[in-house]
């Protein structure tokens, strides 16, 4: 579980992170990385988006648990960068079907090509 000071929880939040982030994604999930260099050190927040093409509600929550736990084990670089950092990992359809390592391997993956250092 997250911490509440590392959740990603308002809509303007999300908007920000998408709309002026950096992208990247794989087969199974896209990621937007926002960076604000110019803002006091902050936690990194986090936030998941995974809609209903994914699977029925057991489904969602499964992937968004299941990512939810990957994403704490990069915090430690994400709090790394200067100022303050947001991410948005949203889940694509075939993260339903993929295996947890490949889930980790995707994730591991993209947060490398969007990391501005």
């Amino acid at each position: 579980m997250l911490s509440a000071v590392h959740r990603l929880t308002t809509a303007d939040g999300f908007r920000r992170t998408v709309r002026q982030g950096r992208r990247a994604g794989s087969s199974t999930l896209v990621v937007h990385l926002w960076v604000d260099p110019d803002a006091a050190p902050a936690p990194a927040q986090v936030g998941f988006t995974v809609g209903k093409a994914v699977g029925n509600a057991v489904t969602r929550n499964r992937v968004k648990r299941r990512l939810r736990h990957l994403t704490r084990e990069h915090l430690a670089a994400l709090e790394e960068l200067p100022g303050r950092a947001a991410l948005v990992v949203r889940a694509l359809p075939a993260a339903a079907e993929a295996s947890y390592d490949s889930l980790g391997a995707d994730l591991a993956r993209t947060l490398g090509r969007v990391n501005p250092s």
